[in-house]
């Protein structure tokens, strides 16, 4: 194995070497600042930064060099200062996801808790699935008993996946303009009484997609039966559900 002839040249110009490297480094570096510190730093903004680096270094072994020392170092230094724009604005879109699925869970949370009812110990529902606490069934067993710490953790992350699950039948419209986070826990909170595909493929759904949010917020209500009967329950939270779904409506 041997070096190519100008090297030492690639190692103090090359833009795809320079990138790479500084690639390598946002993404190491804070690890080991968090070692040696114990601070924390934004992982989003490392990574994105990191990866549009790398590839900024990819690209550039395909762009024709061999321009001056000084030109290549204002091309280096200007794709560093785009990948850096582009990674905060990349952060800011990730942060923004996450603040509003923080608020939509907020309201959705003790939502459904009121709605569901707290059992500790598995029971049967209506329908005969085994359950516990906030009317959970995956992988519930008859006999099992939780802690009330344990019910809400349990709920917290079904409900987040649920949340998750729903918005993929969500079109990218709805989920920017039509979902507040009161609309956003109505639908989240039906779809975790009557399962993701359900509501992502009913006329709820289509219908906010289409734009037309009262309608929808209606259409949720229509989810009132359980073994093929109306059940006053489920009329009374589906009544409920669309009171949150149009709050902010004019």
């Amino acid at each position: 194995m041997s070096f190519i002839s100008d090297w030492r040249r690639v190692a103090a110009v090359s833009l795809s070497f320079w990138m790479q490297v500084a690639g390598l480094l946002v993404l190491i570096l804070p690890e080991i600042w968090f070692a040696l510190t114990g601070q924390d730093y934004d992982p989003v903004f490392a990574w994105w930064t990191g990866v549009l680096l790398l590839l900024a270094g990819l690209i550039g072994r395909l762009w024709k060099q061999g321009v001056s020392g000084f030109l290549e170092w204002l091309r280096i230094v200007g794709v560093l200062v785009v990948c850096a724009f582009l990674a905060l604005l990349f952060t800011a879109q990730a942060k923004a996801g996450s603040l509003s699925a923080a608020e939509t869970l907020r309201i959705a949370v003790p939502f459904i808790a009121k709605e569901e009812g707290k059992r500790n110990k598995a029971y049967t529902d209506i329908v005969g699935v085994p359950t516990i606490c906030y009317g959970s069934t995956r992988g519930v067993r008859l006999g099992m008993v939780m802690t009330d710490a344990q019910c809400l953790d349990l709920l917290r992350d079904e409900v987040a996946e649920y949340r998750v699950g729903l918005h993929g039948y969500f079109s990218k419209a709805t989920r920017s303009g039509r979902l507040t986070a009161k609309r956003d826990a109505a639908y989240t909170s039906t779809a975790f009484n009557c399962g993701i595909r359900a509501i992502g493929r009913s006329t709820a759904t289509r219908r906010l997609n289409a734009g037309d949010i009262r309608g929808a917020c209606t259409a949720l209500t229509w989810w009132n039966k359980a073994g093929g009967r109306v059940i006053r329950g489920l009329v009374n939270r589906r009544a409920r559900e669309k009171v949150l779904c149009l709050a902010g409506l004019n």
